[in-house]
Formats: structure tokens, C-alpha cells, sequence
């Protein structure tokens, strides 16, 4: 069995995390896990200010990479996968965005200039795969929930960051309720963090489309660490 974290956040890119890349990458490794989904906040999330007020279109996708390339040379090093990804914001929807990379974002300078439903669109025209996070997350920095049923193809239904089980047990009714196909991961910002989520799948995951086929053929499980 193998097992991988979905949802991390580096201290390089994400203004709300204090972990290194580099140390994210060596901790999962002792931890057994066998690899890591970096997902930064966006540019229209919580990325570092010097990212977000970049007039440099090139420069700021490179130092919106910083944390995963970082999480990427340590992970090389010591023998976990690291695979790029980012969280995308929309009025407090939070979307995973999988399967595209550096060059990506740099053949598309108006990503966040577009409607969020041209984005899912694009995304999707390109071969990216989107899941929602923490659907149904009650936090002071969000002011509605917003749903994308349409526009998303699966959606997080644990995630270690969730304050009370009701928030997670919502997510899991409204995957049910649309038929999409579910995920977990830990929304890790810190070294300390202790209820560690993720995935487990029965074939290791070489590439970033191979956690995509995982998700929509349903060959994973999810690693609940309250039910531990």
C-alpha cells in the first residue's frame, strides 16, 4: 500500500504557513508517507504578498514555485514524490487544482483575471482536475458557501483543518448527494501539525494523472486519523 498527503501548503509560497518545503518533503518521508501534493494558495488566495503584488508575470510564477521546487530538490533527495499542484480561490470555494504545471501558469498570465467558471473550463480543456476543498469550512474569512457541483470533479471530504466532524460529514452528504468522487488530505501548513490525512492506493503514484485516474476510478482510500 501507498500513501500520499493531497493538501500542503509551503512557508515560501503560503502567506498562513510556516513550514519549508524542503521540510514538509523530509518529515512525510519519515512518516512512511510515499509522496506529497504541494497545493499553494493562489494568486487570489493567501500566497505571500510579494507573490500576489508582483508585476513581473514571469517572476511571479516563479516565486509562486518556490515552495514546491524547494519540497521538489529535498523529496529527489531523500526518496518521496512531490507533485505540484495549487489551491485556487474563489469568494471562499477553495479549489485543488491538479494535473497542469509551471509552464501552465505561464502560458496563462489572465488566469486570475477570468470568471472562475472560465478557469474550471480551462483547467479542464488542458487536462486538470479540480476538487473542492473543505466544502462546507465555517471560518471567519468566509462569508458564504459557494458549491460547484458542475464545475469541480471531486470534492475533499476530510480535511484535517476542519474545526468540528460536522463540517467534513457535510462534505461527505454533498459528494453522495452529486455522485462525485471523494478525496482527504491534511491542509498541512506546519511542521507540527499531528492529525496527518491523505490517501492510500494500492498502485504507487508516479505522476500527478495517475492520483486524477486514482480519484475517478475510485481505487483509494482515505486515511481518517480520528477514526484511528
Amino acid at each position: 500500500m501507498y500513501k500520499y498527503e493531497t493538501h500542503l501548503h509551503t512557508a515560501e509560497t503560503s502567506d498562513c504557513a510556516s513550514a519549508p518545503g524542503a521540510m514538509q518533503a523530509k518529515r512525510y518521508k519519515i512518516l512512511g508517507y510515499d509522496g506529497i501534493f504541494v497545493t499553494d494558495h493562489f494568486y487570489n488566495g493567501n500566497c505571500r504578498p510579494e507573490i500576489r503584488e508582483c508585476g513581473d508575470y514571469r517572476k511571479k510564477v516563479e516565486l509562486f514555485c518556490a515552495g514546491y521546487e524547494s519540497a521538489k530538490a529535498e523529496g529527489d533527495k531523500v526518496g518521496i514524490k512531490v507533485f505540484f499542484g495549487w489551491e485556487y480561490s474563489y469568494e471562499g470555494a477553495d479549489l485543488l487544482t491538479y494535473g497542469l504545471d509551471k509552464q501552465w501558469l505561464l502560458d496563462n498570465p489572465d488566469v486570475c483575471q477570468i470568471s472562475v467558471f472560465e478557469y474550471c473550463d480551462r483547467v479542464h480543456r488542458d487536462g486538470g482536475f479540480i476538487v473542492h476543498a473543505h466544502p462546507f469550512r465555517d471560518a471567519g474569512y468566509i462569508r458564504e458557501i459557494h458549491l460547484l457541483p458542475q464545475w469541480t470533479d471531486a470534492v475533499e471530504i476530510f480535511n484535517s483543518g476542519n474545526k468540528t466532524p460536522e463540517m467534513n460529514a457535510r462534505a461527505e452528504w454533498y459528494a453522495g448527494q452529486y455522485g462525485l468522487p471523494v478525496t482527504a488530505g491534511t491542509d498541512n501548513h506546519h511542521l507540527s501539525a499531528e492529525r496527518l490525512s491523505g490517501i492510500v492506493t494500492d498502485k504507487p503514484i508516479m505522476t500527478s494523472g495517475d492520483y486524477i485516474e486514482a480519484i475517478k476510478q475510485r481505487r483509494l482510500s482515505l486515511i481518517l486519523p480520528d477514526e484511528v
